[in-house]
């Protein structure tokens, strides 16, 4: 906890099991070719059991944020050679849901993947954790996430000062291996380079709630 705390990020080890992990790979078989992530709102029941709230990973993220949780956004992420990508520094700062009302505090709107994304106040960004299960080992030169330590507390954070924020911290670089899992706040500015040697590098992607949405907004997955 104190850690996530303090720096915004944290690697948990071996959160699952060796076999529960091979169990979920062949469901990134589809995401390389077709680009670097895709998204997924209609879950197999072995991903559900890992991720919902009485899995390994729903049981980590509750006892990080100290309440009861659930899984509001899933992604697939793989980099192979076919598909070596990167992103540059950023925040995560929009939402899933399942339809658009007009709410105060809610906009712009934007469609990804025919699913409604939001931007809502920073409170409920502050208070939302995403999980990062690793399907496969992640060195340094696999093209890890990158995380500025402590970039999470200064909130919502202007594009033009995301590089300034980078230059005062220090970065986490967050390597793994297969079946461990890294936490990070949500608003922690992150990036992740091209790998150097790129080979498979699963990670299964889950942004974790734990207060609904002010109706009648609904979270996309929930």
């Amino acid at each position: 906890m104190g850690q996530l705390e303090d720096d915004g990020v944290t690697v948990r080890k071996r959160v699952l099991t060796e076999a529960a992990v091979v169990s979920l790979r062949p469901h990134f078989d589809a995401v390389a070719p077709h680009g670097p992530g895709a998204r997924s709102f209609d879950l197999p029941q072995d991903i559900q059991a890992v991720i919902g709230g009485h899995g390994p990973m729903g049981t980590l993220a509750a006892s990080l944020v100290g309440r009861s949780v659930w899984p509001v956004r899933i992604l697939f992420f793989d980099k192979t050679p076919e598909s070596n990508w990167g992103v540059p520094w950023h925040q995560d700062r929009t939402i899933a849901v399942r339809a658009r009302h007009e709410v105060d505090g809610y906009g712009p709107w934007t469609n990804k993947n025919d699913v409604l994304h939001v931007e809502p106040p920073v409170a409920v960004l502050e208070n939302m954790l995403t999980l990062r299960l690793f399907l496969d080992d992640c060195g340094v030169e696999n093209g890890p996430l990158e995380v500025a330590r402590g970039s999470h507390r200064f909130g919502r954070v202007p594009a033009q000062d995301v590089k300034k924020i980078v230059e005062q911290s220090e970065v986490f670089i967050g390597t793994g291996q297969s079946a461990d899992v890294l936490a990070m706040k949500l608003l922690a500015i992150h990036r992740s380079k091209r790998a150097q040697l790129p080979a498979h590098r699963r990670v299964l992607h889950v942004d974790y709630a734990s207060f609904p949405l002010p109706a009648p907004l609904q979270w996309a997955l929930h």
